[in-house]
């Protein structure tokens, strides 16, 4: 099967940097809300930005919720993205895509910590997966976000920004990343790369 990454372009994300980490490892992509051709696609990318319950109006317009949510093809979401696999966000008390059972919650601002999380932090590694072939432990990414996934049985990596949160999580087919890869650099195109191989 030819691989082809199908960016769901919905919840209002700012592509071109995304576009141009898959352009620099050479995967072929298109951008898209149809469902046939999210359908057709071997890999599927749900980039995200903004907030949760005005990204959930979004897929419902475009009536591509149940598409998501019953993709069999490897299916990442990325910082908002990976938020709205889950059950539930704190933000505007949103129900989500409930692909994972957990929900996401708003960070504490603190004297140290303000709110968002945003810069480079490190990831520490929890459980092991394809995903994070050749990645390890105290690499840097690159995090823009004010909401988090607590760790819980389907956490593959964490960080700590004030206390430990699920930066990488994976459950069969679906997987996400709090952090930008497509910002984070070489490390970034790692797993990207690694992504497109599930």
């Amino acid at each position: 099967v030819k691989k082809q990454v199908a960016i769901i372009d919905s919840i209002g994300s700012n592509l071109a940097s995304l576009k141009f980490a898959l352009d620099r490892i050479k995967i072929n992509f298109i951008v898209t809300n149809e469902v046939k051709q999210i359908r057709n696609s071997s890999h599927i990318i749900l980039p995200g930005v903004g907030a949760a319950k005005n990204a959930m109006n979004k897929l419902s317009q475009h009536e591509i919720i149940e598409t998501i949510t019953t993709l069999s093809q490897p299916t990442l979401g990325i910082c908002l993205g990976m938020q709205i696999f889950m059950e539930h966000s704190e933000e505007d008390d949103t129900s989500c895509l409930g692909v994972f059972s957990d929900g996401c919650k708003l960070f504490e601002t603190q004297e140290d910590y303000p709110v968002p999380h945003m810069g480079w932090n490190t990831i520490e590694l929890e459980s092991s997966s394809d995903l994070s072939t050749g990645i390890n432990s105290g690499t840097h990414f690159y995090f823009v976000h004010s909401y988090y996934v607590p760790l819980n049985s389907q956490t593959i990596a964490s960080t700590t920004y004030s206390k430990k949160f699920s930066s990488i999580i994976q459950k069969d087919n679906f997987v996400g990343t709090q952090f930008h890869p497509e910002k984070s650099g070489e490390q970034g195109s790692i797993l990207l790369k690694n992504f497109t191989k599930l």
